[in-house]
């Protein structure tokens, strides 16, 4: 995933994605490589969600920056009064007091240039000069330690106001409905807004940068408003071209930086694959090197010519810039030295004039730089705030009615979904069903048949469109969704496997609680871990990710005894098993299904979704899905029967699957029909 890298200097900016890249007043496109259209059929942008403020730094005025300025360091302010208020205050008394030695200082260099420059001896001058060098020096001193103190004070921020930031973020993310993670619009807003913590480190850094040039600014123009009234629009109309010059450069070194991501996302892709561990073996198999690399050289070169023709654009636009600079402070220098010559200025003066010119010219310069930095990270801070608002809205409700404490059973009623960018397609067209508690349910149906689809509802991920799912005489929309949610544990096929050690990977299924070892253990005897266990390098306390130093890989079947054993852990009343035994051998699996027969009989709920319908015979009822409704419901032997009513859906899957596995089958080599065969579809072919 591309990432914003913070800037080290003024050089450089914020990473963006952009199939365009504005070069001039006008857009122009950016040519795509013949490996991009080869590769990838153009050139490779990611939605990051944050693409919507590419254009932002650019669209940025001198007026508009003025304007803006209360605000953002409004913004700014607001975050650290909620991190540290004592470094806040710290930080801003230091700058102001900057500030103000830089003025004391100019004026004790005036009272010293006029002693020196008047009549008297050498000595004479110099012990009347003596006064106000030592003020000077003593607000060279002042500055450098207010300096030092500003600085352990932006320290200390910092990371606070980021922490407060990403708490806000993380917290707020993780209470909303699923529904609303999984749109794309507020996935979007998800995206950008993890970049508001982050920036709101940042502006801390450039809020103080904006406090010390304008307070040197306004320490300049101050000290030339006292020695003489021309001095102050002399420093306008110094500052103001270098301070376009400044926004210029700055705005063709973000264009720069934003041609440099488009033409190297494509290549970076593809040094990552040649030392991506998942495609080694295919690159060695088929020889799959050398065409990456020709692709890679190919689009390196198209970068290279790229960041060539922006370099002569950012060379010619800063000499334009610096000729107008150049000029304006000519300008400046030569209505000083009229004054001067006219004798209108003492020569004193004119000294401590330039020395103050200087200060506040830079000073300038380093606003506008700072103010832009501020402008831009401060929309990633607004995307925060705005994420919050609406994650406010969207979150899951807290409160509601408690369920019954032994629910006979869970009913659904014309129950209809539909996820949101399907086309409206329904997952759930009117499904009606019961669960009978303390028993195995078993449902089963093709892919896209609604299964799935009817779990989430279950556990209260996702709110019907219409129809009810009642707990005995209680509606779950009306139910305490957390009450909900601890009743039900869920272990599917692709559960996730998380980069912790093999004890929380259990005892994350109950992450509410102290961890038990007593309980661990009863867990992984259920899933049959316990060798597991035995043989990973740290026992329980072993890293299970891949990468990590000590971490130790898992296989398929072993995550999957991991993932029951996790659902056990949880010792909820319903267990919901998708697919269990897919990454199993045939001996644990014949193990898991006696374990959830017991675990049916001692009074708990095992709902278990499977395409081997052989595997379904243990269930006390099995309901059939397709497309999206509940089309038969019974047990093994009802719905295999011939005289069953209905359309015999279950029945047609199962002989399908069953003749797979007939001895006579034609899927099966003659010279191999005499072996024996396990019927894993459950048929005694």
């Amino acid at each position: 995933m591309t990432t914003r890298e913070p800037r080290t200097g003024g050089s450089e900016q914020t990473a963006t994605e952009s199939e365009q890249v504005v070069t001039e007043p006008e857009q122009k496109v950016t040519p795509t490589s013949e490996s991009e259209r080869t590769l990838f059929g153009g050139p490779l942008r990611y939605d990051m969600g944050w693409n919507k403020h590419d254009d932002a730094f650019l669209q940025l005025s001198l007026r508009s920056m003025v304007t803006r300025l209360p605000r953002l360091v409004g913004t700014t302010i607001r975050l650290a009064v909620e991190a540290d208020k004592g470094a806040l205050r710290l930080v801003t008394c230091a700058e102001i007091g900057r500030g103000v030695s830089q003025a004391v200082g100019l004026i004790a260099v005036n009272r010293v240039l006029t002693h020196l420059l008047g009549e008297g001896t050498t000595a004479e001058r110099l012990t009347q000069a003596a006064p106000a060098l030592a003020v000077a020096g003593g607000t060279a001193l002042a500055g450098a330690v207010l300096r030092a103190l500003s600085t352990a004070g932006t320290g200390q921020l910092e990371p606070k106001v980021e922490r407060v930031a990403t708490e806000r973020y993380l917290s707020h993310t993780a209470r909303v409905e699923l529904a609303a993670v999984e749109d794309d619009e507020f996935h979007k807003l998800l995206d950008s807004a993890q970049y508001g913590a982050g920036s709101a480190r940042r502006m801390v850094q450039y809020c103080q940068n904006v406090m010390n040039a304008l307070m040197s600014l306004i320490a300049a123009a101050g000290v030339l408003a006292v020695l003489h009234p021309v001095l102050l629009p002399l420093l306008v109309a110094m500052t103001l071209p270098s301070a376009w010059a400044a926004l210029t450069v700055a705005r063709h070194r973000y264009l720069s930086f934003q041609a440099w991501v488009q033409h190297s996302r494509a290549g970076s892709l593809i040094s990552s694959l040649l030392i991506s561990t998942d495609a080694a073996p295919e690159i060695r198999v088929h020889n799959v090197g050398p065409f990456l690399l020709h692709h890679f050289r190919a689009m390196s070169q198209s970068q290279e010519a790229e960041q060539r023709r922006l370099a002569r654009i950012s060379a010619r636009t800063g000499l334009i810039a610096a000729g107008w600079t150049g000029l304006a402070t000519a300008a400046a220098y030569a209505t000083l030295g009229g004054l001067l010559w006219t004798g209108a200025m003492a020569l004193s003066v004119g000294g401590t004039a330039v020395l103050a010119i200087r200060t506040g010219s830079s000073s300038l310069e380093n606003l506008v730089l700072q103010v832009n930095y501020l402008h831009e990270e401060s929309l990633f801070v607004e995307d925060l705030h705005r994420l919050c608002e609406e994650a406010e809205g969207r979150a899951i409700p807290v409160g509601g009615r408690p369920l019954p404490a032994e629910p006979a059973a869970i009913t659904f009623e014309d129950v209809v979904f539909t996820y949101r960018g399907k086309d409206n397609k329904k997952a759930l067209d009117g499904a009606s069903l019961t669960i009978p508690t303390g028993r195995i349910v078993a449902l089963v149906g093709e892919n896209g048949s609604g299964k799935s689809t009817l779990i989430k509802l279950l556990c209260g991920l996702y709110q019907p469109d219409s129809g009810r799912i009642r707990w005995d005489g209680v509606d779950a929309a009306e139910a305490d969704r957390q009450e909900l949610v601890s009743r039900v544990a869920v272990v599917g096929q692709d559960f996730y496997r998380w980069p912790f050690t093999a004890e929380v990977n259990v005892s994350i299924g109950r992450p509410e609680v102290p961890t038990s070892r007593e309980r661990l253990e009863e867990a992984v005897r259920y899933a049959g871990a316990e060798r597991l266990i035995e043989e990973l390098p740290r026992g329980w306390r072993t890293l299970l990710a891949r990468g990590y130093k000590g971490g130790h890989q898992l296989s398929g079947g072993q995550w999957q005894r991991l993932g029951l054993a996790r659902a056990h852990y949880r010792a909820a009343r319903i267990l919901v098993v998708d697919e269990p035994t897919s990454a199993l051998d045939a001996r644990a699996e014949q193990q898991l299904f006696e374990q959830i027969r017991r675990l049916a009989d001692s009074g708990q709920t095992v709902i278990l979704i499977t395409h081997r319908l052989g595997s379904v015979r243990a269930a006390d009822l099995i309901h059939v899905l397709d497309q999206g409704r509940v089309v038969e419901s019974g047990t093994f032997t009802e719905l295999l029967s011939d005289e069953t009513a209905g359309p015999g859906v279950f029945r047609d899957l199962y002989r399908i699957q069953a003749a797979q596995y007939a001895v006579d089958s034609p899927h099966i080599p003659a010279q191999n029909r005499h072996a024996p065969v396990r019927d894993t579809a459950g048929s005694d072919q």
